[in-house]
């Protein structure tokens, strides 16, 4: 392994699954030279409840990673999710110290915007620029330069349980890596997979985990509204071996080889095998009785959401032109968006990610969204010089580590 200064790597931490996407930096896109992915083992619904097993998870996939990329890694980006991210719109106000806009005068009114009352048990993890306003006029994008004395943001605040933002952090370090940023997995995988134009017209993005479904709503460049619908993947699966009597695990491998979302699409004379639990004998059954099994479920899953974007007001499709975006790993399935367009009345497309290079072929698929955006995140970031670490012990964790495999072995000869 050798080091290499010029490299960005994404840590996508899921429910289901651990994700690391290893990129090269130089050019105006992250070239992906490496991947590596582990079943996720110590969170259910994004959050921490075994930190052992995470710190595991999380190596495993590292090292897969780092073999294919021949490179150490010794820090990351981390996304995050769970129910307990939420998100709210803020307004700062400040008088502009000279005759035009600065720079200081940007960071101060989104300093003032980020100064609201917040439990103690909340973190902060995005103040996001929505527009500034100088002297009444608004819709800027970027003031800088501009003539006025008195000068508004809006913004997006999203915001996390410490503690589930600390045991990812701990869960990390423990496995000998440096956090660099966290990113919520929502907006990592809207860098991956949305453009400018939809973000312009409005968008709205929907990343199907395994156990929940982040929402981004996007409008004339910015982010408007972001929640958390506790339900995911994992429950289509439960539901499954329910449904069948059939093991977790084989549930997880007939929704993704039979699963259809539809019922309408599936013919009666389709058969699949489901395997039998506690020793019984496999059985064949229609694909249609799957089909009859994931519909509801998900059907109640894109109500949720649809409640969840009438509440912020974003359901009209004259305010989301573009229509809906489904990313992550539920959301490859056999008729998820004609579900997704019945429901919500608007035009779906499946979100792949784009705008990166290199060996492109073994991250194009919605299941890498996040990770994938997580790196051009980083790229971006460190390329505006915005780049900071949430901590500094993880190269010295990694070298703690390895002296203990060499103390282990040394004393085992």
């Amino acid at each position: 392994m050798i080091r290499n200064k010029n490299i960005i790597v994404g840590l996508d931490i899921g429910s289901t699954k651990i994700c690391c996407v290893v990129a090269e930096t130089g050019g105006d896109e992250p070239e992906i030279i490496g991947l590596g992915t582990h079943t996720s083992r110590g969170l259910r619904k994004g959050v921490v409840v075994n930190i052992d097993a995470t710190v595991e998870a999380i190596k495993r996939a590292v090292e897969e990673a780092e073999l294919m990329a021949g490179v150490e890694v010794d820090s990351v980006y981390v996304g995050m999710a769970g129910a307990h991210i939420s998100g709210f719109n803020s307004h700062g106000v400040i008088a502009a110290r000279g005759s035009e806009v600065t720079r200081q005068d940007m960071e101060k009114v989104l300093e003032a915007a980020r100064a609201v009352n917040i439990p103690m048990d909340r973190e902060i993890i995005h103040v996001l620029p929505q527009e500034y306003i100088v002297d009444g006029q608004d819709g800027i994008v970027d003031p800088e330069g501009i003539n006025g004395v008195r000068l508004e943001a809006k913004v997006h605040i999203i915001t996390a349980s410490a503690t589930s933002v600390r045991n990812i952090i701990r869960s990390v370090n423990r496995a000998g890596l440096e956090v660099e940023g966290l990113v919520v997995e929502q907006l990592a995988a809207s860098e991956a997979t949305l453009d400018k134009d939809e973000k312009e017209l409005g968008v709205t993005l929907i990343n199907m985990g395994g156990g929940t479904c982040d929402i981004a709503v996007y409008l004339n460049g910015a982010l408007r509204n972001t929640a958390v619908v506790p339900l995911g993947g994992a429950h289509i699966t439960n539901d499954v071996a329910v449904g069948l009597r059939t093991p977790n695990h084989e549930a997880e491998k007939i929704k993704r080889h039979s699963g259809c979302a539809t019922a309408a699409m599936v013919s009666n004379d389709e058969i699949m095998e489901v395997p039998g639990v506690g020793g019984r004998e496999p059985r064949r059954l229609s694909r249609k009785v799957l089909a009859d099994i994931i519909e509801p479920r998900l059907t109640e899953i894109y109500t949720m959401i649809r409640e969840e974007l009438e509440l912020s007001g974003f359901a009209q499709r004259k305010k989301i032109a573009s229509g809906l975006v489904l990313t992550g790993g539920a959301a490859i399935m056999q008729g998820a968006p004609e579900l997704a367009e019945a429901i919500f009345d608007m035009p779906v497309r499946m979100g792949t990610p784009r705008g990166i290079k290199g060996l492109v072929d073994l991250v194009n698929g919605p299941m890498y969204a996040t990770a994938v955006g997580l790196v051009i995140h980083g790229h971006r970031m460190e390329r505006s010089g915005q780049s900071r670490g949430y901590s500094r012990s993880g190269a010295f964790n990694k070298a703690l580590e390895k002296v203990k495999c060499w103390a282990a072995e040394f004393i085992g000869s």
